[in-house]
């Protein structure tokens, strides 16, 4: 079974940065596109960025471009979202998804047709 493990979430002040981290198993990376989301309380869920399975192309939402930058380490099993200027609007619980090449895309920010997600890392900013 697949498992995605996300990590690096915490509490940070406006301006402050996070780097986190999405490790995942039971698969092989480079046959996957990668997401991440988030999602506010009351909010509907938000597609951050989305990598192809290469890392050759990258996809932000409007609200976090040029703040945010998504990597991936085929060789490490992980993807990377560093996260910089942070800003209280961030504040949510972080998801990274994952779906095969063959069928999944990125739409903009959003990864479509991803098969499987992490349990998520809350992201906290304080202003």
């Amino acid at each position: 079974q697949v498992r995605l493990v996300e990590t690096g979430g915490g509490r940070v002040e406006r301006g402050g940065s996070l780097r986190l981290s999405c490790t995942v198993s039971r698969l092989t990376l480079d046959d996957y596109a990668m997401g991440w989301f988030r999602q506010a309380p009351g909010q509907e869920r938000e597609g951050v960025s989305c990598i192809n399975w290469s890392g050759g192309s990258a996809e932000f939402a409007d609200s976090v471009k040029g703040r945010f930058i998504i990597s991936r380490d085929n060789a490490k099993n992980t993807v990377y979202l560093q996260m910089n200027s942070l800003e209280p609007e961030d504040t949510a619980m972080y998801y990274c998804a994952a779906g095969a090449a063959r069928y999944a895309y990125c739409s903009g920010s959003v990864l479509r047709r991803f098969a499987s997600w992490g349990q998520g890392t809350q992201v906290t900013v304080s202003s």
